[in-house]
């Protein structure tokens, strides 16, 4: 799989998922894309559950997000689900995290998550197929990120893993622009877009009861580290169809988009668990009300 990295047209850095450009290469594709071979806060990750402590310091991962009216595009290289405004119609947008972009530009926002007491505005989603992320080795067919941005341009992504099962009620929205978007092609610099429409976000928001959170990367070049990455406990169903639907509308080397896992290099790997939370105060609350008895 080849996709293009930069902004500018005339900059492009072509890499990919196998082959000269495959991931274990990135970081000799440019200077730029240097923390891809040597970074040491890489992403993903395995997650062995038995080697996560559970922080008491945590707190729930709330997300507040709003409806949208969106388009799939289909430009040659991947597949985005953007919506626009009048700010976004003269801003130049281009994201290259191969595969499936929402990418979320709004007047009043998509909505927000808030981090360690700061706001992280919802920018685009990506799906990654199969997943990036295993837990306790284990691969899914496919992950959800969610990917957050602050006003100081720092970054958190919260990525939901997905098994075979039931239908996903997120992706039954985009079901028929998806098949429609087998039908059409796009060569050179054409782009063939097919609105969605109003787009609910509901299903996306459900109450989080157990995270994992660690500090690592982006996933693809040029690798950023010190991304706050919140991976939900909880594993999502979809149906095999909907993961075909997915991938139909790309060429047979953009089928593909999963970064190999990278070495967890000694770092921790915290655990929100809403369980744990309650004993907690369930155990202080009992232990004020000794000591005041006492006293």
């Amino acid at each position: 799989m080849l996709v293009l990295s930069d902004d500018d047209p005339k900059g492009f850095v072509r890499y990919g998922y196998s082959g000269v450009n495959g991931p274990d290469k990135w970081g000799s594709l440019s200077s730029d894309f240097s923390l891809c071979s040597q970074g040491k806060k890489q992403s993903p990750i395995n997650i062995a559950k038995n080697i996560t402590s559970n922080d008491p310091d945590l707190k729930p991962a709330d997300r507040n997000y709003n409806k949208t009216r969106a388009t799939i595009i289909n430009n040659g290289l991947n597949i985005e689900v953007r919506s626009f405004t009048r700010y976004d119609i003269h801003k130049k947008n281009l994201f290259t995290a191969n595969g499936l972009i929402w990418q979320l530009v709004y007047e009043k926002g998509p909505g927000i998550m808030a981090v360690d007491g700061k706001n992280y505005t919802l920018e685009k989603m990506v799906w990654h197929l199969p997943a990036e992320h295993t837990l306790d080795g284990e691969s899914f067919p496919m992950e959800l990120q969610l990917i957050h941005k602050s006003a100081d341009n720092n970054i958190t992504v919260v990525a939901i893993l997905y098994q075979y099962g039931s239908n996903d009620a997120f992706l039954l929205q985009l079901q028929d622009e998806l098949q429609q978007l087998q039908q059409d092609t796009c060569t050179g610099d054409e782009e063939a877009r097919i609105p969605v429409g109003l787009v609910q976000t509901r299903t996306l928001v459900r109450h989080t009861r157990k995270y994992f959170r660690y500090v690592g990367s982006l996933t693809t070049p040029p690798c950023t580290e010190d991304v706050i990455w919140i991976i939900l406990g909880k594993v999502r169903k979809m149906t095999e169809e909907q993961a075909n639907l997915l991938r139909a509308p790309l060429s047979a080397e953009y089928k593909n988009n999963s970064r190999p896992t990278q070495p967890i290099n000694g770092r921790t790997v915290r655990l929100y668990d809403e369980m744990h939370q309650v004993k907690n105060i369930d155990s202080n609350k009992s232990d004020k009300n000794s000591e005041s008895k006492s006293s």
